[in-house]
C-alpha cells in the first residue's frame, strides 16, 4: 500500500473536498508530507441546490535504487494510473451526501522481487477504494457536522474506516474551529519473501496468515482572517497506530548474521549478491505521531496570491521532519490561473533504519526501508486552471429539475497539474546508501455541476 500513497494523494490535491471526506490509503512509514492518513474535511461552499461532480485521474512513474523488497537495494519503479469520482449531493438546504471512489491500477517492479521471478502476480495490483459521507449544516449557530465510512481493498489488503467532523464558524465568518477524527481498520495478508517461507508455502493467498492495524487520527484546525488580505490557519495531528507496522515481504541483510543464505541456487540479477540470510523487516507494534502545520493565504493583488505552508514533524520513532511549501495562483485572465508550487522536505533517519547489510543481528528492531532513512525531497510544478462563469459548456442529462425543465450538466471547470519530485539522502556509510528516488506526476480535474 505505501507505495502508492504519493500518487494518490497528487491526485487527490486536485480534487473537490468531499463532505466528510475519508481516506483509505496510508503508509505507515512516509512522513515526507504525504504519509498521515487523509481526515475528513469540512465542507466547501456551495449553492444549496448544487449537485458538483469531479472526476479525477493522471498518470503516475517513478525510479529508483533503494527498494525495501530486497533488503535496501534494487529496483523502486513504479507506475500507476488512479482514476477516481467524486461526487457531493444536496439532499435538502442544509444536509449532503458524498461518494468518493475509484481505483488504481499498478506495474510495481519492486514487489516482482519478492518470489525473484519477473511478471509474477504481485507485479500487477488493482487497488478498489470507496468513501461515504454525510454533512449536515446548522447555518443559525454556525456549525457543520459530518460523518462517514470508508473501503479499501487490493490482493494483499483490506482496510474500514470510520471518521466524524465538527466546525464552527463565528457569526462574522472571519473565524473557524474543525475538529475531525478518523479511524482505520486494517488486514494485511502476511506474504513474505519466497526463501523465508515455511516449507510447503507457496504462492496461494491462503497458505498465508494476517495480521491487524488500527489507526487513530484526531485532527484539529484553527483559522482566522487577521487583514482583508491575510487569512492564516494552525491545526495539529495526532496519530497513534497499533498493530503491524512493518511490511512482511521487506527483507533485511545483517553484517553478521552466521546464517547461510537458503537458496544460494538463484543466479539472476533481481537480488543483492550476499551470501548470508535476509530476515523480515521488524518494527514496533505502535507509533505515535506529533504533527504541527501553519498555513498562510496572502492576496498580494487582484491577479496574485501567495499560499505558504510549513510542517513540522515528530514520532516515537525518532524521525524529526520539516516540510515547506509554496504555491503563487496568477491569474492569465479573470477565468484562467496559472499556479507554480514548490515543496521542500527533510527529516532523520529513524532510530531503527540501516542501510543494507549494516544492521547487527542483535538489533532488536530493523529496516532498511528508505521512507525511514534521513533524507531531503523537492516537488516542483505548475497547475493550471480554466474556470469561466457560466462554465466551459452545457449538455441535457436525462430527468427534469424542481422547476420542471430540463436537466442540464454544465462543464464547469478544467485543472490540470504536472510535478516532479527528486528525493535524495545522506548516509555515514557511503554515496551507495544514499535515497534516491525520482517521479513525475500529471494530473487532471474535471468539475462537473447540475
Amino acid at each position: 500500500m505505501k507505495k502508492l500513497l504519493l500518487p494518490l494523494l497528487a491526485l487527490s490535491a486536485l480534487a473537490t473536498p468531499a463532505l466528510a471526506q475519508t481516506g483509505t490509503t496510508q503508509n505507515p512509514n512516509r512522513i515526507d508530507g504525504y504519509g498521515a492518513p487523509v481526515s475528513p474535511s469540512v465542507p466547501v461552499s456551495r449553492a444549496a441546490d448544487e449537485t458538483t461532480i469531479d472526476i479525477i485521474g493522471g498518470y503516475y512513474q517513478q525510479t529508483g535504487s533503494h527498494g525495501a523488497v530486497e533488503g535496501g537495494r534494487g529496483t523502486q519503479q513504479l507506475t500507476d494510473v488512479p482514476p477516481a469520482i467524486i461526487i457531493n449531493v444536496p439532499l435538502d438546504t442544509v444536509s449532503r451526501l458524498s461518494v468518493n471512489v475509484g481505483a488504481d491500477f499498478y506495474a510495481s517492479a519492486s514487489t516482482d522481487r519478492i518470489d525473484f521471478a519477473l511478471s509474477t502476480p504481485s507485479a500487477h495490483d488493482v487497488r478498489i477504494h470507496g468513501d461515504f459521507g454525510y454533512s449536515r449544516e446548522q447555518k443559525a449557530k454556525g456549525t457543520i457536522w459530518g460523518v462517514g465510512t470508508g473501503v479499501s481493498k487490493e490482493y494483499d489488503y483490506l482496510s474500514f474506516n470510520v471518521a466524524g467532523s465538527f466546525a464552527k464558524t463565528s457569526q462574522d465568518g472571519n473565524r473557524q474551529l474543525s475538529l475531525a477524527g478518523q479511524v482505520f481498520f486494517d488486514q494485511v495478508t502476511l506474504i513474505t519473501p519466497i526463501e523465508l517461507r515455511e516449507p510447503g508455502n507457496g504462492r496461494g493467498k491462503s497458505q498465508y496468515g494476517t495480521d491487524t492495524r488500527q489507526t487513530y487520527n484526531l485532527t484539529a484546525t484553527y483559522s482566522q482572517v487577521l487583514t482583508k488580505r491575510l487569512q492564516a490557519a494552525i491545526s495539529t495531528e495526532l496519530v497513534s497506530q497499533n498493530g503491524l507496522l512493518s511490511t512482511p515481504f521487506h527483507r533485511v541483510y545483517f553484517r553478521d548474521n552466521p546464517a547461510q543464505n537458503t537458496v544460494p541456487t538463484l543466479s539472476d540479477n533481481f537480488i543483492p549478491r550476499f551470501p548470508t540470510a535476509a530476515r523480515i523487516e521488524n518494527l514496533p507494534r505502535a507509533r505515535f505521531k506529533y504533527p504541527v502545520s501553519l498555513r498562510l493565504n496572502y492576496y498580494a493583488t487582484d491577479l496574485v496570491q501567495i499560499r505558504g505552508f510549513y510542517r513540522f514533524y515528530n514520532d516515537n520513532f525518532g524521525v524529526v521532519a520539516h516540510t515547506f511549501e509554496l504555491e503563487l495562483p496568477v491569474k492569465i485572465t479573470p477565468f484562467f490561473v496559472a499556479y507554480p508550487f514548490y515543496r521542500y522536505h527533510t527529516q532523520t533517519a529513524a532510530k531503527y533504519f540501516a542501510p543494507f547489510a549494516q544492521h547487527s543481528i542483535n538489533d532488536t528492531y530493523y529496516t532498511s526501508d528508505y521512507d525511514l532513512a534521513a533524507l531531503s525531497a523537492n516537488k516542483v510544478g505548475l497547475g493550471l486552471r480554466y474556470s469561466p462563469v457560466y462554465g466551459i459548456g452545457r449538455f441535457h442529462v436525462p430527468g427534469k429539475n424542481a422547476q420542471g425543465l430540463p436537466r442540464v450538466m454544465r462543464f464547469k471547470s478544467l485543472d490540470v497539474r504536472y510535478a516532479n519530485y527528486q528525493q535524495t539522502g545522506s548516509s555515514i556509510y557511503n554515496a551507495a546508501d544514499r535515497a534516491d528516488l525520482k517521479a513525475n506526476i500529471i494530473s487532471f480535474d474535471l468539475g462537473f455541476a447540475l
